[in-house]
């Protein structure tokens, strides 16, 4: 891969080789406020979004799941909660701040045997074929550099009948929507930044990056390409956010 070679990092081109970096310092910088921030932006509507993912799971006891860029451990802790001792949940985040931040609520809430921390690029995760029952990635898929590469990744490391859910911003599906949504994520957000975490660059990067993900046929486009078989998609909150799940037969 030559180093010339570009990609988004919101409205910016930056050699591949760079994105990576750029965006652990976005995550270095809001790690301490990521949850807070999270509520304030979303209206506390993303506890919503994250219990729909849930439901989607199908995770049982006994059950492998692995949360990738799970953060703060929203997710983790649920399922850790569902799949009790005689399973195991891999909270995996590139960035080691987010990592620690997650470590620590995870603790907090008593998640102590049963949960996994690991620092992994969702690109070349760490783990043997068809190891895990089910995979989430809530909010990350649009930070990941190659994001059919880390697609093929969850599809390698996923058992047969295992699922991905992916709970990513998307595409409104009115122009009204869309047109209040971009006049929200372009003036609210970066000034939110600026008052809760002194950092008004990252929030603007938040929403370029949004602008910047495929939408919802192009992503279920990709995961079929990746190998999964069905894959479907909801969308809520008007297509703000869309639950994209993929099958591995």
């Amino acid at each position: 891969m030559s180093e010339q070679e570009t990609i988004d990092f919101g409205y910016q081109q930056v050699p591949k080789s760079e994105k990576k970096n750029k965006v652990a310092e976005v995550f270095h910088s809001v790690a301490n406020k990521y949850d807070v921030m999270n509520d304030l932006m979303s209206f506390g509507i993303h506890r919503l979004w994250k219990r729909f993912t849930i439901e989607l799971s199908a995770a049982r006891p006994g059950h492998k799941i692995l949360d990738i860029a799970g953060g703060t451990g929203d997710l983790a802790s649920a399922f850790a909660n569902i799949v009790g001792d005689q399973g195991n949940v891999v909270l995996a985040d590139i960035n080691g701040s987010m990592l620690e931040v997650g470590r620590e609520r995870m603790v907090d809430r008593g998640h102590t045997s049963n949960v996994d921390y690991i620092q992994a690029n969702a690109e070349e995760l760490p783990f043997p074929d068809n190891y895990f029952n089910c995979i989430t990635i809530a909010f990350g898929l649009r930070n990941v550099t190659d994001k059919q590469k880390a697609l093929e990744s969850m599809f390698r490391v996923l058992k047969p009948g295992g699922r991905l859910l992916v709970l990513e911003f998307s595409k409104p599906t009115s122009q009204l929507l869309s047109k209040v949504y971009d006049e929200y994520s372009f003036k609210a957000l970066p000034l939110m930044g600026k008052l809760v975490t002194d950092d008004a660059d990252s929030y603007k990067y938040l929403a370029e990056s949004i602008r910047m993900h495929p939408d919802q046929e192009t992503l279920k486009a990709m995961m079929q390409k990746a190998g999964f078989d069905p894959v479907t998609y909801h969308n809520m909150t008007g297509g703000i956010v869309a639950l994209h799940r993929g099958i591995k037969l």
